[in-house]
């Protein structure tokens, strides 16, 4: 069984139309790690990232109805995010093209600009519509791909793409590490899947921000309940939004270079100046005052 034949049987013959099968592995690396997070939570920066093609792609891209759209999973795989109608495209300046709201995004995740130039002062922008065909497979179907793997996008009715597996369950959906293991980004915050949302809004303790540039630490704490801001996530919510949290001396740095880690959780039911007592044991312990950046 093979892609070509799954396609058929929800109505897209790929002999009448012309279906472009896409595997996606970016080249920065930080990009390649977030974009099965994107694929699952933001599907708009997902298909932002797809939109733009280097000038061989863009040329197969003019000349296809649909873009079958996969993911690296492993070498020689790619994992199913979506059928998109291709339907249309305009030639941008590249000061336009990056200029949009989702490239700018998309900069700060990881993808560097000017990387599908070209040495061109202009690009295509394509305009591509997730359909509900195959909405199913999202995550699931697991496809071969053929060699060489750097050609990301063939034609499916030229190629054999053989179906490898269907899982039951998304293989885009993150298991979140032990608290004792999470370290988080600045960026990580802006695109944390809704069931970590969930989870860090049920914790509360003391949590470790550290400047990447120096090593320098600022401790925190949080003990609200899920309904407030005052839980782990409402807290680092806050500093995803603002980079500081109203901090003084985290205003004088750049986040996007903060890691976000948890030094202890408290019971539910600790009340708060327990907690902020043992926010200042790890204060003391890490010497955040003396050398980091508490300020108290």
């Amino acid at each position: 069984m093979d892609l070509n034949y799954l396609l058929f049987t929800r109505g897209i013959d790929t002999k009448t139309s012309r279906v472009l099968v896409m595997r996606h592995t970016p080249t920065e690396p930080q990009l390649r790690r977030r974009l099965p997070r994107l694929a699952a939570e933001r599907p708009d920066l997902f298909n932002a990232y797809q939109r733009g093609q280097n000038p061989a792609v863009e040329k197969q891209l003019m000349g296809a109805d649909y873009l079958a759209s996969f993911i690296g999973r492993r070498a020689g795989q790619g994992l199913f995010v979506g059928l998109y109608k291709v339907a249309g495209q305009r030639r941008l300046a590249f000061k336009d093209l990056w200029g949009l709201p989702a490239n700018r995004e998309l900069q700060k995740l990881g993808m560097k600009a000017g990387g599908r130039s070209g040495h061109r002062s202009s690009a295509l922008w394509f305009d591509l519509r997730l359909t509900d065909v195959c909405a199913d497979w999202k995550g699931k179907l697991i496809i071969s791909w053929p060699p060489p793997e750097i050609r990301y996008a063939r034609w499916a009715n030229k190629n054999e793409f053989k179906v490898k597996a269907i899982l039951e369950e998304s293989a885009l959906d993150e298991r979140m590490p032990p608290w004792d293991k999470l370290v988080l980004t600045w960026e990580d915050l802006r695109t944390l899947p809704k069931s970590w949302v969930s989870t860090l809004s049920e914790w509360r303790g003391v949590y470790l921000i550290l400047d990447g540039a120096d090593g320098k630490g600022y401790v925190g704490s949080a003990y609200g309940d899920k309904g407030d801001k005052k839980n782990i996530y409402g807290r680092w919510s806050d500093y995803a939004a603002k980079g500081d949290g109203g901090n003084k001396r985290l205003r004088e740095r750049a986040p996007d270079r903060f890691l976000f880690s948890i030094l202890e959780l408290v019971s539910p039911t600790a009340r708060p100046e327990d907690v902020i007592e043992r926010e200042n044991t790890w204060k003391d312990r890490l010497h955040t005052r003396e050398f980091g950046l508490n300020a108290n």
